[in-house]
């Protein structure tokens, strides 16, 4: 497994194609790392957007962010629908929390999107949606499944600088990846 880590300022750059060819070319399940979410002209969604016209790939998004450029405080997580705020010179005080009022609403609709894109690769998870009992275990295990048979390309986001978000990048690794 790998990561893909863009810019979200410059999202999918030239490099971003020569190591996506490579992992094609020897089938290696990959997450993609939205890195720099506190610099300047920060748009982590049209680093997604990129993804899916330039490199042919189904990303779904797994975290939100909160804040950015100068703002970014942390993440939203649309799995467990928590926030995650992290504080500190490195970022290692993780304050885990309820999603801001003023994101509950894209938080909902990123959330249902996800859960739809993951839910076309697997029967399971559609089962489970219809009855209305999807588990965070349920969501953790389709969204693997389906990464490690190439079929989507889960999305995290953060800053390496000051270790924001690194730890649930950390977390997906183990979780999703082979």
């Amino acid at each position: 497994g790998a990561i893909l880590v863009l810019c979200a300022v410059a999202g999918v750059q030239s490099q971003s194609l020569t190591v996506d060819r490579q992992m094609r070319r020897y089938g290696v399940p990959r997450l993609c790392f939205v890195n720099k979410c506190d610099r300047a002209g920060a748009n982590p969604l049209r680093a997604r957007d990129q993804l899916r016209e330039k490199l042919h790939l189904n990303p779904v998004l797994m975290k939100l962010p909160i804040g950015l450029e100068d703002k970014f405080e942390g993440i939203v997580d649309l799995i467990t629908m928590k926030s995650y705020r992290f504080e500190g010179p490195n970022g290692e005080k993780i304050i885990e929390g309820e999603i801001p009022a003023d994101m509950q609403a894209e938080a909902d609709k990123c959330h249902a999107e996800m859960l739809d894109a993951v839910s076309m690769h697997s029967d399971e998870l559609t089962e489970a949606m219809l009855e209305e009992r999807v588990t965070v275990d349920d969501l953790h295990a389709a969204v693997r499944k389906a990464t490690v048979a190439l079929q989507i390309v889960p999305v995290l986001m953060g800053s390496a600088y000051k270790n924001k978000a690194v730890q649930p990048l950390l977390n997906a690794v183990n979780a999703y990846l082979p």
